[in-house]
């Protein structure tokens, strides 16, 4: 199963993307042994629009023009599930063994992502009750995807 990611907003070079990238890199030289394999990062602008649900609209519109077809959506929300990283393997697990071929992490707007969305989607997650800036949410989402493939190969990388 191919993962990407989809951010609203760009990463500005600096020791955040060089983090990001870093565990990305790692994912994808790990993944393909056991049968995932890193896509990429879409990144899409902010949306310019005057009102907060007209943004949140468009950034979902780009997000579904970013979708491969038949792909799973998993959105990063903070009214989302709270997994650790073993519940997290084994959802991505899960989502391999189900037969999808893609699957996409959306991080959303400063405004959050559209509720129809949410409706669509096929797992919604967070990351802790605390608000994280989007630059660090990056960093956090691609060290537990390379987590999640160390778990699942029995990688010593994780130890609880």
């Amino acid at each position: 199963m191919r993962i990407s990611l989809f951010a609203v907003g760009r990463l500005k070079a600096g020791p955040e993307k060089d983090l990001a990238s870093r565990y990305l890199d790692r994912f994808a030289k790990a993944g393909p042994a056991i049968g995932l394999e890193f896509g990429r990062v879409i990144e899409v602008p902010e949306s310019r629009a005057g009102s907060a649900d007209t943004r949140k609209r468009e950034e979902a519109a780009a997000l579904e023009k970013a979708l491969p077809e038949g792909a799973l959506l998993v959105l990063l929300d903070e009214r989302g599930r709270s997994l650790d990283s073993e519940a997290f393997a084994a959802r991505i697990s899960q989502f391999r063994d189900g037969g999808k071929r893609d699957m996409i992490i959306a991080i959303g707007g400063a405004d959050g992502l559209d509720p129809a969305l949410r409706e669509r989607c096929d797992a919604v997650l967070n990351l802790g009750a605390m608000t994280w800036p989007h630059q660090l949410v990056r960093v956090l989402i691609a060290e537990q995807l390379y987590r999640a493939v160390t778990i699942l190969s029995g990688h010593p990388y994780h130890r609880a």
